[in-house]
């Protein structure tokens, strides 16, 4: 003890410089945007390499449940393919992910990426994901992001070769979502508690609506197309003091393992924000 003492009073003005130094950069990165931004970037693509390496490791200890969610997602797109489709005397065909303008000419709306998890976290209140993409892969915040199983998150800042992604196990994510069958609109949030599990809200209590149903995507999200899964039913509490349903879903999405996720670009995203946008200002 008396040897501490001894360092911290021969060392005591370097010690003293070196804590306010820190507490200075503190202030500096979170009261000026410009340097919070520029320290994010750089935190975020040191921690995005470092999470890379330890994640190599991990990874070969889950490839069979890597290979066999890829099998599963591949059929998935198989019977998507438009091939597949073609009505009898008809020039009908299936067109995915995209938006008809007029009768000659076809835009694509949404366009997929691939990228793998390189960090993730489930066990705190405010979980996020590191993928390994970034702004040089024309990866930016507000896209949309799904395993193969179910949706994931929504990617909020990156850097040139890594993105970060905020969670669906985030206590201030939502996502508007709807009943398969029934088509009710509700919202979905995390309350802190299970992995496995999200909540959804603001279902009527009119709406039909059993154990095992799906949850999907709604067509008012911003973010992902119609129908992708978000989870399923598995237990519907009445709330006595409202017309609405509270009800626990089983992500679709196993957060523990997640090892590769699409990130969905909604091309018509900004010009749809800008409009909403501009709108808001007239009206107030």
């Amino acid at each position: 003890m008396r040897n501490v003492f001894l360092f911290i009073r021969r060392y005591f003005n370097f010690l003293f410089f070196l804590v306010l130094q820190i507490v200075s950069l503190s202030f500096l990165f979170q009261y000026n945007k410009f340097h919070q931004a520029a320290f994010s970037n750089v935190a975020g693509e040191i921690t995005g390499r470092f999470n890379e390496k330890y994640n190599g490791v991990e990874y070969y200890f889950r490839l069979k449940g890597t290979n066999d969610a890829l099998v599963k997602e591949n059929e998935r797109l198989n019977q998507l393919l438009k091939e597949n489709y073609e009505a009898p005397g008809q020039l009908n065909k299936l067109m995915t992910d995209t938006l008809m303008i007029d009768s000659l000419k076809k835009i694509q709306k949404y366009i997929y990426r691939e990228a793998k998890v390189v960090g993730s976290s489930v066990s705190s209140q405010t979980n996020y994901l590191t993928i390994h993409r970034g702004s040089s892969q024309q990866i930016r915040p507000n896209m949309g992001v799904i395993s193969p199983l179910g949706i994931v998150g929504t990617v909020v800042s990156t850097s040139p070769n890594f993105a970060v992604v905020m969670s669906m196990l985030h206590r201030q994510y939502t996502v508007v979502v709807k009943l398969k069958n029934g088509g009710e609109r509700g919202k979905v949030e995390w309350d802190g508690t299970n992995p496995s599990f999200v909540t959804l809200k603001d279902i009527p209590k009119s709406a039909k609506m059993n154990k095992g149903d799906s949850i999907v995507t709604s067509e008012t999200s911003s973010l992902f197309p119609p129908g992708i899964l978000v989870g399923t039913v598995n237990e519907i509490v009445e709330d006595k003091s409202s017309n609405f349903y509270v009800v626990k879903l089983k992500t679709a999405t196993n957060f523990f393992n997640v090892q590769y996720v699409y990130v969905i670009d909604n091309t018509q995203f900004d010009e749809q924000k800008r409009l909403e946008d501009s709108t808001r200002k007239k009206i107030q």
